[in-house]
Parts: C-alpha cells; structure tokens; sequence
C-alpha cells in the first residue's frame, strides 16, 4: 500500500512540475501592438472592446474577415493585389488578434455578426463586398443572410458552418479544448507545440510555412485572454441554430481547398442552397487559401468581383 502512495505521489508530483515547466505567461498588448501593428493600423471601440483594424486602398468596400485563432495577418498575400481596385478593410475580430476578449465571453455566431453590423455601422458603410474564410465565412453568410441588402458580392473560403460529426482528429487543438477541464489547462500552457500543429493541419504543403509565421501565430496566441477565448469559441461551435441560407442575394463565390483537414470540400455542397453561387476548388491546398495560395485565389477574387460589379 505503501509503495502504491509512493509511486501515486511522484506521479502527482511529477504532473505538477510539468506544468509548471509548460506554463507561459503572456506577453504584453504593448509589445504586441509594436510588433504587429504597422502605420495602417487604427482602432475603434465596439463593445468595450478596443478594436484593432486597417483600411487599406481606394475603391469599392471590401471586407476582410479572418477565421478562429487566426489574425487580419492572414490576408497579406492578398493585399497588395487588391488595394489598387479596392478599399480594404480588415479586422482583428474578438477574441483573437490585437482587438482581444469580450468581456462577456460570447463568441456566438449571433454575437458576431452583431458586432460586424456596429463595426461597419460606424465606417458608415452601408454595402459592401465580404470575404471571410473558416470561423469568419461562417459569419460572413450569416451576415449576408442577416442583413442580405448590405452585401453586394460574397467570398466563401472553406467556411464554417457546417460540420462532419467526427471530422477532426481527437487530438486537433479544436477537439481537446471541447473538454473544460483540459480547455483551462490550455489557457495556461505554452500554446507553441498546439500552434505548429494547427498550421501544420491547416496547410497541405507545410514547406510553405514560413518560421515568421509560425512566431506571429504563436505571439497571438499568447495576447491576455486569447488562450482563454479560443477554447472560450471551440466549446459554442455549432451550438447554435443556423440561419436559412436561402435569405441570401449576393452573388457568391465558393473557394475550397481539395485537402482541407479541418473542413473536408464534402461540405461545400451545403453552400449551393445560395441561389447565385461559383464555386472554385484547388487541388493539392488546404485550409486556407488565401494563405497558402494567395496570388492564385487572390487573382479569382478578383475576376469574380469585377465581373459582378
């Protein structure tokens, strides 16, 4: 019995010094706004929430929308291509990025396209084209089924929305934050090893990962209360009712990646209930296109947008 309590207790002991070893502090908003915000940068308060954004190039509105754990970094392959033609607006939606927590700790689907709707309410942008890719296609559409006369032209990059029962590995970060337990231990741990993991699962050419990158998404993770509101946003996924897609009126473009592990291409047939709708699938690509094949999905947004206006 003795031996039993022994061994129970370097177990413990052991669990203990291991977290401590993996815990990390974050890193100030001070520091992080040196890094990563750049002379674009503007900030708007929505919420109580001191909103990080850019607005970039002349032209007709465009709206960037980026998806869960992810930044309005994610759109730089496509900026420069579009700032010619396009005014540009990208954000750092709650929760993630510079913007940061809600308070309130809601990240419904409902909650952000409320917070969309004061966001562009406020720029006095009343139509415009929106683009947004996983968690942010996913509001995107539900926006444009909220609010169907504001969007004009609509840009669906493996949005999401809809979901596979057991379409993820039960060792992906988005299956282990489900569980509460292991979601706060998350929020204290050293997030490095479940970033590189993310993007290793969210490219499929992972050569294309750059180390810069990798820091960047690491960085963000690690802003105050970001850790907490990513599991925070994992435990309400599909929580909600969903919206008719049927509302929709924009003209609508549909980019999947053929490899997407996150959200499989099978589906994007759920989308092609939206009357006016292309769809655009790239083989060898994953998750996000924008990142890893930004001049080529770049230049589609781009034909689809002047040929619509």
């Amino acid at each position: 019995m003795k031996k039993i309590i022994t061994i129970l207790a370097v177990c413990i002991l052991s669990v203990v010094v291991l977290f401590q070893v993996l815990r990390k502090e974050d890193i100030p908003l001070a520091e992080l706004k040196t890094k990563y915000c750049n002379s674009s940068s503007q900030f708007m308060e929505i919420d109580g929430l001191n909103v990080h954004y850019r607005i970039e190039g002349q032209g007709r509105p465009l709206v960037l929308i980026h998806g869960t754990g992810s930044c309005l970094q994610t759109w730089d392959g496509w900026i420069d291509s579009l700032k010619g033609d396009f005014k540009v607006i990208r954000l750092d939606m709650p929760g993630f990025g510079i913007t940061g927590p809600r308070a309130d700790k809601d990240y419904s689907i409902h909650q952000y396209v409320s917070f969309l709707h004061k966001f562009l309410t406020k720029l006095d942008i009343d139509t415009c084209s929106i683009a947004g890719n996983s968690l942010g296609g996913e509001i995107v559409w539900s926006y444009a089924a909220a609010y169907p006369a504001n969007v004009s032209n609509l840009i669906l990059i493996d949005p999401a929305g809809f979901y596979l029962k057991g379409g993820q590995s039960a060792f992906s970060v988005f299956s282990l934050a489900k569980y509460k337990w292991l979601a706060a231990v998350i929020g204290q741990l050293d997030t490095k090893i479940l970033v590189n993991r993310t993007l290793n699962d969210v490219y499929f050419d992972d050569s294309k990962i750059t180390e810069a990158k990798r820091i960047m998404y690491h960085d963000m993770s690690l802003r105050a209360g970001n850790r907490q509101a990513f599991t925070d946003r994992v435990q309400q996924i599909d929580k909600e009712q969903k919206p008719n897609l049927a509302p929709i009126t924009a003209r609508t473009l549909l980019m999947w990646g053929r490899e997407d592990q996150l959200l499989s291409i099978i589906l994007a047939s759920n989308f092609r209930a939206i009357k006016n709708i292309k769809e655009i699938d790239y083989d060898k690509v994953g998750h996000s296109p924008q990142e890893e094949i930004p001049q080529r999905s770049v230049l589609d947004a781009i034909k689809f947008l002047h040929q619509n206006h």
